[in-house]
């Protein structure tokens, strides 16, 4: 009689330790970590620090501080957050694991980090003696002679000139000379050049202008011998 019931006694304590395991078991627990990120100015007051990497130790979850310095993303008790950005010391938290709000929230300052690396200096050669020798053993053949000359033509010049934008020292010699030129005529108007005759003539040989222009406009300027329309 015992050992029929034997099977049914195994059952019940299989179920109990069942039932006490999925009691015992808690769900997981998240939590919404946000804060702000400082760092301290000149003056000693407390500035946010925008785009600061705020990422949990050992995994791809995190999120970086928007331009007011404010992060906010989701965590677990217990884990390490940190803090990282360049020029600024790396700084770490860990969030309590004893936590009974759903939320949690840190303001991290940040210190600067000044990192002064050596200066280096890189040579072509190791020497000047290096130089020499790979100087005097260049083989100057007839094919990069041509090559040499091809590139320094005229016409190649020209259309390097042509195709090659400015830089910006050329951009802002141009504009300062502009703005310099404007200034002569400061508080007055400047001079109008349809009373020039050299500027007619610029105006005459350009493309095109002869078949626009009127002899009526430049007849008191100029004899119908003198123009010459194309």
């Amino acid at each position: 009689m015992i050992f029929r019931l034997f099977p049914l006694i195994a059952l019940g304590l299989i179920l109990s330790f069942s039932l006490s395991a999925q009691q015992k078991t808690e769900p997981l627990k998240v939590i919404e970590f946000s804060g702000m990120v400082f760092y301290e100015d000149e003056k000693g007051e407390p500035r946010p620090l925008p785009y600061t990497n705020v990422a949990v130790m050992g995994t791809s979850r995190g999120a970086a501080a928007d331009f007011d310095g404010f992060f906010s993303f989701v965590a677990l008790p217990g884990e390490t957050i940190v803090f990282s950005r360049i020029g600024y010391k790396t700084a770490e938290i860990k969030i309590p694991d004893t936590l009974q709000s759903a939320k949690y929230k840190w303001i991290q300052i940040m210190t600067e980090d000044n990192i002064l690396l050596p200066e280096a200096v890189i040579f072509p050669w190791p020497s000047k003696d290096h130089f020499k020798q790979e100087f005097l053993e260049i083989d100057i053949n007839n094919e990069l002679r041509e090559n040499a000359m091809a590139n320094l033509a005229e016409e190649k010049m020209k259309e390097i000139r042509y195709s090659i934008p400015a830089d910006g020292r050329e951009t802002s010699s141009l504009v300062l000379k502009q703005q310099a030129a404007d200034y002569i005529y400061t508080g007055q108007t400047k001079p109008q050049n349809i009373f020039n005759p050299l500027a007619w003539k610029k105006f005459i040989d350009a493309p095109g202008a002869g078949a626009i222009i009127k002899r009526k406009i430049i007849s008191n300027y100029f004899t119908p011998d003198n123009i010459y329309v194309k």
